[in-house]
């Protein structure tokens, strides 16, 4: 989600706004208590182990399919490989829903994900004497790893590349990128777990002598804060930087021209995390928590999550012709990311700060 020399965007700025006696409502039979913990536990183990678990597995198939598509160069094997990608790119997006921990703090991100392409630098390195075995991919500028390059050789400039327009360079280079990116993932996915970094622990121990969360209350503003973050990143960053300059080599996946389905699938990775339901791993969600207390609440944030979700269905072209050709629309999806954003910003971080007490 790294993006090459830009300042992080001032979070939208609206008024926190107060719920009223009658909004506060406890419902029957519900242990809000229980609940509150409860989404700590299924957070850490339905959400975010299961989910970089899974990203782990696809990047473990995305690398077979390349090495597949090494041995056998055919239009098939390019096809399996560029669906691999997709698949791995949608579980990775999702889980940007939730971006803290080891992702950040080891800069595991930025070795994943920094865009866009530096084409010239890249085609450089193509045609360098550079070795491109595992270790000299590891000694690269962040742009030349990861999700894109990988991208840019699988589609090509022009999204349109042919398995015989790839080189034994390339080759080279993108089974070395694949195997380098599948160790990230792993890494990451190893990180919160027990016998790995054990991060999760982390955030099971807040309030009970936790040492990084010491209290529940900073497991949820960092959930909260993840999940407004990638509405930023999305609404402020990933849209508008290309869409204000008219640049579709700005937007994020353009050679494989899955820049929309990016888009919104950090939408539906924040919202999964609000429900508790990451990847049909089914657990207690925040939704459940904040419906506990102030239903108006929950309703006004399932509303404004599905209307930004759905708000994307309007454009019906890639975001990179859509700039040019759908510019309404492309406006209205980033009205109702802002939208969304304001509110997780605001009274989402509110209810955190008055309910969430220990």
């Amino acid at each position: 989600m790294k993006k090459i020399a830009l300042a992080l965007i001032g979070m939208v700025a609206t008024g926190a706004i107060s719920c009223s006696k009658s909004d506060t409502v406890d419902k029957g039979g519900t242990d809000f208590n229980t609940l509150k913990n409860t989404f700590i536990t299924d957070f850490v183990n339905k959400t975010a182990i299961t989910g970089y678990n899974d990203l782990a597995q696809r990047s473990a198939t995305f690398n077979d399919k390349v090495t597949i598509f090494k041995g056998a160069p055919t239009e098939e094997n390019l096809a399996a490989a560029k669906q691999a990608w997709r698949d791995m790119r949608s579980t990775w997006e999702q889980c940007e829903g939730f971006l803290f921990g080891p992702v950040e703090d080891d800069n595991l991100d930025p070795g994943m994900d920094t865009w866009p392409v530096d084409r010239v630098q890249l085609d450089s390195v193509i045609s360098s004497s550079n070795p491109l075995e595992i270790t000299d991919i590891q000694g690269l500028a962040l742009s030349l790893r990861g999700y894109h390059p990988i991208e840019y050789i699988l589609w090509g400039a022009d999204g349109k590349r042919k398995a015989a327009d790839i080189n034994a360079r390339e080759m080279k280079y993108i089974t070395s990128l694949t195997l380098d990116l599948k160790n990230v993932c792993q890494q990451l996915s190893s990180s919160w777990i027990p016998s790995g970094g054990d991060y999760g622990s982390k955030l099971l121990t807040a309030g009970n002598g936790g040492i990084l969360y010491h209290k529940k209350q900073d497991v949820y503003t960092a959930v909260v804060s993840a999940m407004a973050s990638i509405c930023e990143e999305v609404g402020n960053n990933k849209m508008k930087e290309p869409f204000d300059q008219r640049d579709g080599m700005k937007v994020e996946s353009p050679f494989s021209g899955n820049s929309l389905t990016d888009f919104k699938n950090n939408l539906i990775g924040a919202y999964n995390v609000y429900t508790g339901n990451f990847l049909g791993n089914k657990g207690v969600g925040l939704d459940q928590v904040v419906a506990a207390k102030n239903t108006s609440l929950d309703k006004d944030l399932q509303e404004k999550f599905q209307a930004a979700i759905n708000s994307f269905n309007a454009i019906t072209v890639p975001y990179e012709v859509a700039i040019g050709s759908q510019r309404t629309q492309c406006a209205q999806v980033m009205t109702a990311i802002n939208e969304l954003q304001g509110v997780l910003n605001t009274q989402l971080k509110k209810f955190v700060v008055d309910n969430i007490t220990d």
